[in-house]
């Protein structure tokens, strides 16, 4: 064998076995692409995603997609290998892990959280709907998350209201907060709440919060809970979670309490963060989210202002047309124009 022979023979040997590394070697980054769309105003398991009792509701047509992405959890091992294909690619991101999961949480726990997100971001969607509508609503102090394994787990649920601590009245995030500064973490307290109508008391015992030693948690995520005048149910699979799909379903909400179709028949999609006021807030993975809306068919993309600029760089040409959505109003006559004129004029992302 030649000298030339034997390098090249050597080459190829080193070559295989960095590649065999590169496949091995796990690297602290996470990859983002596109993720499952769905239509909200479709079935789940034979039942309406959109579930409303009390109020009278009107039939539709089209589909308003909400739009996902999948990202590796925080424990998930992530080769280089992996992470340069992902690079490569236009229609991936590769983030560091402390760019997604900057608490250094376990997948459990920012499951949890998610769920939490959700739950809020559901609430404030029906806000924002029936407030577009018209309604006024008075608002309560409400669990949307539970921390695994906590004091609160297996006692408190999402969507329980909390009502009093310690005999002390809470209407407002205020009143749970001031009611906790006066207990000493390792104390139980009395938490009331109503679930399903019913009051009840539950005793917990508070832990002490991460950051601060000395300040008492039940251990529980809180957010703004609403008095609804009839039901209203988004029925989203558990596995979909964040607060990115807010302006989707305060959308569909709309869409299902008025007369005709919001979407012309046409496949919708888009994106954002909902107030209860009806402002559209930004959200993460712009780029990836147009992608997967383009694969599910979408014509039209509502984009939330501050992500204008990374929606223009989605590599989708001109598969899909990018409406900006500063709320939920704007949102609302943008879809009615192009319902009526597919060509109308509508408002646009700046170049």
């Amino acid at each position: 064998m030649t000298r030339r022979s034997i390098a090249s023979l050597l080459a190829a040997v080193l070559l295989i076995a960095l590649v065999l590394v590169a496949t091995q070697m796990s690297v602290p980054y996470v990859t983002v692409s596109p993720g499952p769309t769905v239509n909200v105003l479709g079935e789940s398991d034979g039942e309406p995603i959109v579930r409303i009792d009390g109020h009278r509701t009107y039939p539709t047509d089209g589909q308003l997609r909400l739009t996902t992405v999948s990202v590796t959890n925080p424990e998930a091992h992530v080769s280089l290998l992996e992470a340069l294909w992902a690079w490569m690619r236009s229609d991936r991101d590769v983030l560091p892990v402390e760019a997604m999961y900057p608490d250094n949480s376990t997948a459990e726990q920012e499951h949890a959280e998610s769920a939490a997100q959700m739950v809020s971001s559901q609430d404030n969607a029906v806000a924002a709907a029936l407030s577009e509508l018209g309604y006024t609503l008075p608002t309560h102090v409400e669990v949307t998350g539970v921390s695994p394994d906590g004091p609160s787990d297996g006692k408190l649920e999402p969507r329980d209201r909390i009502t009093s601590v310690d005999g002390r009245p809470v209407d407002k995030m205020d009143d749970l907060l001031g009611a906790l500064d006066d207990v000493q973490p390792g104390d139980p307290v009395e938490v009331g709440i109503r679930r399903g109508g019913t009051d009840k008391t539950v005793e917990i015992t508070t832990t002490a919060s991460k950051d601060e030693e000395k300040r008492a948690l039940i251990g529980v995520l809180v957010g703004l809970g609403y008095d609804f005048p009839f039901d209203v149910h988004v029925g989203i699979d558990d596995s979909i979670g964040g607060p990115s799909a807010g302006l989707v379903f305060a959308l569909s909400v709309y869409d299902t309490l008025t007369p005709g179709a919001l979407t012309g028949g046409d496949v919708i999609a888009g994106t954002g963060t909902i107030a209860p006021d009806g402002s559209v807030g930004p959200i993460g993975g712009i780029r990836e989210k147009i992608v997967a809306a383009t694969r599910a068919g979408a014509e039209l993309f509502l984009v939330p202002p501050d992500n204008c600029a990374s929606a223009l760089e989605a590599p989708v040409d001109d598969d899909v047309r990018l409406v900006r959505a500063d709320t939920l109003h704007s949102a609302v006559t943008s879809l009615e124009k192009y319902a009526e004129d597919p060509t109308a004029d509508l408002p646009r992302c700046p170049t």
